[in-house]
């Protein structure tokens, strides 16, 4: 294994949702930048990476360290990726296809990088730094617009021959439930998604069952996001409660299915959803597992929140790309 040096540092990268973020941490972990951009929507690949390098460049500018200062760099990419070429397949919401990033970054900065999916990415974070420090395996569900997913077992990202797996959001759980954005019926997604919750609090708001939704935001899906379910039943939505709660009962039911499958110690919640309500999901989600695994797992894992926000991705690239500099892999791979 490399001896790491005094004075390196590692840069991780997180270009899920609607902002990427990129932070500088030094050879302890600890923050040293942090430099947060708009993620523009359908922005071509030329003008994709020349972002993420403006981001990068920032951030060194930012920290006062040299391009030679970095040695390495993690990117968690949402959608499909060949990890061994480090190629992003597809991003529907930035048009991408057939990406060389890694490659790209490389030439561009001179150091060792890597890209994983953004999820994998937050739930590595959050078992080097936060809330399943040192887990022997854990599994991370993180709703937003989709479902994401992510497993660490034995200190490694759970992956296929050449991608990203723990498609969790894919789950059946409602056999006779709706149309997904994936084509199939009944998925997870489909029912307890963030976007799938704020469509059923919008109508909930339109026949009037809803009165502070409507007020504040009215039924209009794009204004209906995690923070104003939250506000919602603060001030007294029922109706929208049971929807978060019936979405974390079906997450419940997913989580128990994995957990027959695959015995972690720790499920680890994530996402705007979790940050905004995590006692709420916390206790449904534990609740719907505990009901439905085997008996003898019933007490075998933990379910918890994540805890450390916008930082698990970028903290968990980081750190990735650090388990495989370390490790002498090159290209950083792990197989």
């Amino acid at each position: 294994m490399a001896k790491q040096n005094e004075g390196e540092y590692w840069l991780g990268f997180d270009l899920g949702g609607t902002k990427m973020l990129g932070a500088i941490f030094d050879a302890e972990f600890k923050p040293v930048v942090r430099v947060r951009k708009k993620t523009k929507a359908f922005l071509g690949q030329k003008a994709g990476v020349e972002r993420i390098c403006e981001v990068i460049n920032e951030a060194l500018e930012e920290a006062n360290l040299k391009t030679s200062q970095i040695a390495g760099i993690g990117i968690g990419v949402p959608g499909p990726l060949d990890l061994n070429r480090g190629v992003v397949l597809e991003t529907p919401n930035l048009g991408w296809k057939n990406l060389p990033l890694q490659a790209s970054l490389e030439k561009e900065f001179k150091c060792s990088a890597v890209i994983l999916n953004d999820v994998d990415a937050g739930v590595y974070g959050e078992y080097r730094f936060g809330s399943a420090k040192d887990a022997r395996c854990v599994i991370g569900v993180f709703p937003g617009t989709g479902i994401g997913g992510g497993c660490v077992y034995e200190g490694t990202i759970l992956r296929g021959k050449t991608s990203s797996c723990m498609e969790i959001g894919h789950m059946l759980v409602a056999p006779d439930g709706p149309l997904c954005g994936c084509g199939r019926y009944g998925c997870l997604e489909a029912v307890a998604s963030r976007l799938a919750v704020s469509a059923a609090a919008a109508q909930a708001a339109h026949r009037g069952d809803a009165p502070h939704l409507m007020k504040e935001a009215g039924a209009d899906l794009m204004k209906i996001r995690s923070g104003a379910l939250a506000d919602s039943v603060k001030n007294g939505d029922k109706v929208v409660e049971q929807l978060l709660r019936d979405a974390g009962r079906h997450m419940g039911l997913a989580v128990a299915s994995l957990v027959n499958l695959l015995a972690p110690d720790v499920v680890v919640l994530g996402g705007g959803m979790v940050e905004e309500m995590p006692k709420l999901f916390v206790e449904e989600v534990k609740k719907a597992a505990k009901n439905r695994v085997m008996p003898s797992y019933e007490n075998s894992f933990e379910v918890v929140a994540a805890a450390l926000g916008d930082d698990s991705a970028a903290m968990g690239a980081a750190a990735w790309v650090q388990k495989a500099v370390l490790a002498g892999a090159s290209p950083p791979l792990f197989n």
